[in-house]
């Protein structure tokens, strides 16, 4: 099988169109987003586009769905959509890259007399009729169950281990008209990358658009027709401003050894679930070669923690060590970290000395990477270790000097016997924050301000400065 990876938007891109929210969705929170419309709209024709972000892959993920009228993502991480439990398409290709949004676009009209014409179906804007394991076109004039007077899921199913987790953004439903990806999106002349635009048509009776961008009311719509959605387990807490238009870095779930260690949150927090043995490490999905960056991690359970950066290629070369060795040690060539129980810095292969202070659950431990001028700083709750200045630049004061100045840089943890890491990379928080902070061009959102000259990990940061 192939992997859907072509035209993913993950990397950077310029549009004319920005959107600002997505929502965070999270399977083991059976967390649901749905609606019962008051009467019945058309069923033969219809159009509904998403953009999502997974995080969890591997099992069944609904997509959307409604009574027998449903698409979700199979335990083999390919799409299949039904439409009245009978007529299945099946996708040869399979969506596992969770460092991307994908946009896919289902459209049906069953009136059409050519029976390859009821159904169209897109990926990144590309038209994939014939491009299934299994296809079978409804009948001609078959109602479906969509825009029916049954319950509507944009997110989550009546069976719970069915639910989404990662990122949904840019939800329309289009009732009465079978359109085309390219209402919704395009690609971008220079990197070739589908990205959005602005949908501007009409969405007829039961037709919505939810852009997640009312904190206080994540289930509104904003196409103008009032056909609001009903949240379930979800709050203010799950909107987030990772988005198809500026994509943040988070953990990459390729790093899990065992499978006891849980990627929860669209992929900022790392959970033991169970087992025993020393050191888990995890990482970022997205490396940094240039520039100054800016993440935070808050420790949630009493254990010993390192906070800390590995070159990409240590990374790549070792992939299997992430179990039972911790950042700073001699596994991890040329990494460095913070280490919770002593305040030492650990770097490899030297080993640790005197650094700064002990931190612990509650803490919240900032990092700068300075990769212009190679150096690393750790925080605690907003204080610079071993008096340290980011913005010293050159003459690095405070600072940790990078061994690999080559390179590209991976952020991310280690804990030893158990642990709960909240990692912030600025796309989404997990944590109530008391004074919520953006960088200098206003893009994620941290407990404390990022050094000047310091910028979140994001496709728009990453244009810039990467």
């Amino acid at each position: 099988m192939e992997t859907l990876q072509r035209a993913a938007n993950r990397g950077s891109i310029s549009t004319g169109y920005d959107i600002d929210n997505s929502l965070k969705v999270e399977n083991a929170n059976a967390e649901e987003v749905y609606r019962t419309p008051a009467s019945a709209g058309n069923r033969k024709t219809w159009t509904y586009s998403v953009w999502i972000k997974r995080s969890k892959l591997s099992y069944n993920m609904m997509l959307f769905g409604s009574n027998d009228t449903y698409a979700y993502f199979q335990s083999n991480d390919t799409l299949l959509l039904r439409f009245t439990g009978t007529y299945n398409f099946i996708t040869l290709k399979q969506f596992r890259d969770t460092a991307a949004w994908n946009h896919i676009v289902v459209a049906v009209d069953t009136t059409q007399a050519t029976n390859t014409n009821r159904v169209k179906v897109y990926f990144n804007g590309e038209d994939h009729a014939g491009l299934f394991d299994s296809d079978s076109f409804p009948a001609l004039n078959t109602d479906t169950s969509w825009n029916w007077t049954t319950v509507q899921y944009a997110a989550g199913w009546a069976t719970s281990s069915f639910n989404p987790s990662g990122y949904l953004s840019e939800i329309h439903n289009i009732d009465g008209q079978q359109l085309t990806a390219s209402d919704f999106g395009e690609f971008d002349a220079d990197t070739g990358i589908w990205k959005p635009k602005e949908y501007t048509g009409t969405y007829g009776t039961n037709g919505f658009h939810l852009d997640f961008s009312d904190s206080g009311s994540l289930g509104a719509d904003s196409s103008g027709n009032g056909n609001n959605f009903t949240l379930n387990n979800i709050t203010s807490i799950d909107q987030a401003t990772d988005t198809p238009t500026n994509n943040f870095v988070t953990l990459n779930p390729r790093y899990r050894y065992p499978s006891s260690q849980i990627f929860r949150n669209g992929n900022t927090q790392l959970v033991r679930s169970s087992g025993t043995g020393l050191n888990k490490t995890f990482v970022a999905n997205v490396p940094v070669y240039n520039g100054k960056w800016y993440a935070e991690f808050k420790p949630n359970a009493v254990t010993n923690y390192v906070v800390g950066i590995m070159p990409d290629v240590t990374a790549s070369n070792a992939p299997t060590v992430f179990e039972g060795n911790y950042i700073g040690n001699s596994a991890f060539a040329e990494s460095i970290s913070y280490y919770s129980a002593t305040g030492q810095k650990i770097v490899a292969p030297s080993g640790g000395s005197a650094y700064g202070d002990t931190y612990t659950d509650g803490d919240v431990i900032g990092i700068a990477l300075d990769m212009d001028n190679n150096f690393v700083y750790f925080s605690k709750n907003g204080t610079w270790q071993n008096s340290g200045d980011p913005t010293s630049g050159p003459s690095g004061t405070g600072g940790i000097a990078l061994t690999n100045t080559t390179d590209g840089h991976l952020i991310g943890f280690s804990y030893d016997t158990g642990g709960n890491m909240i990692c912030n990379y600025g796309g989404y928080h997990l944590n109530t924050l008391s004074t919520p902070e953006n960088d200098a061009n206003g893009y994620g959102v941290f407990e404390y301000a990022p050094p000047s000259g310091y910028y979140a990990i994001c496709t728009k940061n990453l244009a810039e400065f990467g």
